[in-house]
């Protein structure tokens, strides 16, 4: 593989999952430690990522929503469109923020449902359908992640109650322990996973067992976990054991 393709496969994973180490790169991309580590310094020299202990990382913040969505697997929109098909007509949706989620909100569109979220990109995504009702719930806007946090969203989620809500993640540990990245998002995930009868996860291949600084939940609140081929086949046994449906 040529240094400027391996480079842009480094940036583009660190784009979808916020983070990644110097050993999951090197084992994804079959190069050696010492090549990745080269590798993350010229990056980090260059101001396109940051470089950390054991890893390279990106500033959330400053990565556009749209450049995480259009650097996705092609899985996700598989993904969403699978998880759809789980929603019912008069069901009360509740949705978690990220890429897969405003997916599942484009293959949403047109179904006589309510749709309740934090995520600013599922507004964009069903703004103009006439046919979901749409609640946004208040909060503190994150621009970059396109999402609302704080206590106002928190508040919003303990009124109210969803007979079905998805959830995204940014990881998922062989144990099933579902991990998320942005310390600030995962109370809203807590709460999301309160206010919800039946609970979806959403996980591509890469989610396996991808990256995560904070535990949002285990396998026994999740009711069904949709994923795609490539995630690992123990993690999703273990899914299984726990209970969970897998798709």
């Amino acid at each position: 593989m040529l240094i400027s393709a391996r480079q842009g496969s480094i940036l583009r994973r660190i784009q979808e999952t916020g983070d990644v180490s110097v050993q999951q790169l090197a084992d994804d991309l079959g190069v050696s430690l010492s090549t990745i580590r080269r590798d993350l310094n010229q990056l980090s020299s260059e101001g396109q990522l940051r470089r950390v202990h054991g890893g390279g990382s990106l500033d959330a913040e400053k990565i556009p929503f749209r450049e995480v969505l259009a650097a996705g697997p092609p899985s996700k929109e598989n993904i969403a469109r699978r998880a759809a098909e789980l929603v019912r007509d008069g069901d009360v949706v509740l949705l978690d923020i990220g890429t897969t989620t405003a997916l599942l909100a484009r293959a949403l569109r047109g179904r006589q449902i309510t749709v309740m979220t934090s995520s600013i990109a599922v507004l964009d995504e069903l703004r103009t359908d006439t046919e979901v009702e749409l609640v946004i719930l208040g909060g503190v806007l994150r621009r970059s992640y396109h999402s609302l946090v704080g206590s106002m969203t928190l508040e919003s989620l303990a009124n109210i109650r969803a007979s079905i809500g998805f959830l995204g993640c940014s990881g998922v540990r062989p144990d099933t322990t579902v991990l998320d990245t942005t310390g600030i998002e995962v109370p809203v995930k807590h709460a999301l996973l309160a206010a919800s009868s039946n609970i979806v996860l959403l996980a591509d291949e890469t989610k396996f067992p991808g990256v995560g600084l904070r535990e949002v939940c285990t396998a026994s609140r999740i009711g069904t976990l949709v994923t795609s081929k490539g995630a690992d086949p123990q993690t999703l046994e273990a899914f299984r054991t726990s209970g969970s449906e897998v798709i």
